[in-house]
C-alpha cells in the first residue's frame, strides 16, 4: 500500500495511532479509512454544536425523525450526534408499545407531547411513522387505523412546520443480506443480545411485506415542504458522515 504525505500525517495522529493498535495484526488501509472516519466526524460533530447553539440562542425548534428496518444503525448513529452536544437542550425519544390510555387517545397525541421546546433539538428513534410501516406490517394496528394515519400525516406534519420547527426525515436503507449479517452478530453478542426483541426476529421473514409498506410511506408522505433523505447505511461510518452531513446542509445555522 503506497501512502501520501496527508496518510501518514492522519496515521500519525491521535486517532490514526489508535486505530492502527486496535488489533494484533495491523491494516494499515483499514486503520487509514477508520482514521479518515474519526477526523471527518469529529469535524461534524463540532458543526453540530455551532448548530446547537444556533438553536438555543435563536429560540428554533429541531424535530429529526430517524427511520428504518431493524438494525439499520439509527441509535448508532443517534449516539454520535448526541456525543458532545449540550445534554440539557437535546432529547432522544423513543416511545415503547402505547399504553391503553393512549391507544384510546388521537394517534399523534403521544408524539405532540414530546415535541421540542424553543431551543432545543428532539431526535425520534423512530416515530409517528410506526404507524405507516412497523404496525401494519405485524398487525399491530386495524386497516381503518392505517389509512386514517395516512390521510392525517402530511397536515400534521405541516402544523408542526408552522410552529417555526424544522423537520428532517432520515430513512436508514440496508440490504436483505446486511441485516441478516447484523442480527446474527448481535445474538451472537451477549452484551447486545437483550436489543433483539420479537419484531427483529421476524424481520426477515416479513422482509418484502416490510418493503411494500415503505414504498407506500415515500409515495404519500416524501412531500416538498417535507421530504425523505434515504441515507444508504450498509457501511455505518459512511451513513453517519451522510446523515450528519445532511442536517448540517438543510438548517441554516450561523
Amino acid at each position: 500500500m503506497k501512502l501520501s504525505e496527508e496518510d501518514v500525517k492522519i496515521l500519525n495522529s491521535k486517532e490514526g495511532l489508535r486505530r492502527i493498535l486496535m488489533n494484533k495484526k495491523v491494516n494499515l488501509e483499514r486503520a487509514l479509512r477508520l482514521a479518515n472516519y474519526d477526523h471527518k466526524l469529529k469535524e461534524l460533530q463540532t458543526e453540530l454544536i455551532k448548530l446547537q447553539t444556533w438553536v438555543i440562542n435563536n429560540n428554533k425548534k429541531v424535530v429529526i425523525i430517524f427511520e428504518g428496518r431493524d438494525a439499520a444503525g439509527k441509535g448508532g448513529a443517534i449516539r454520535r450526534f448526541t456525543a458532545y452536544i449540550n445534554p440539557r437542550r437535546y432529547r432522544v425519544v423513543a416511545l415503547p408499545k402505547p399504553t391503553i390510555e393512549e391507544e384510546g387517545q388521537w394517534y399523534f397525541q403521544r408524539y405532540v407531547n414530546h415535541l421540542p421546546r424553543p431551543g432545543e433539538i428532539v431526535f425520534f428513534d423512530r416515530s409517528w411513522y410506526n404507524r405507516a410501516v412497523v404496525e401494519p406490517v405485524n398487525d399491530f394496528c386495524t386497516q381503518e387505523q392505517y389509512e386514517r394515519f395516512m390521510s392525517q400525516v402530511n397536515d400534521f406534519e405541516k402544523m408542526v412546520q408552522s410552529s417555526d420547527t424544522y423537520l428532517i426525515k432520515l430513512y436508514f436503507s440496508i440490504t436483505k443480506e446486511e441485516q441478516e449479517e447484523r442480527f446474527e452478530e448481535i445474538k451472537s453478542d451477549p452484551l447486545k443480545r437483550w436489543k433483539i426483541t420479537p419484531v427483529d426476529l421476524r424481520a426477515q421473514e416479513l422482509w418484502d411485506k416490510y418493503t411494500e409498506y415503505k414504498e407506500k410511506m415515500f409515495e404519500v408522505t416524501n412531500t416538498e415542504n417535507a421530504p425523505w433523505t434515504i441515507i444508504k447505511a450498509n457501511k455505518k461510518t459512511e451513513a453517519r458522515i451522510s446523515a450528519l452531513s445532511h442536517i448540517l446542509e438543510t438548517i441554516p445555522y450561523e
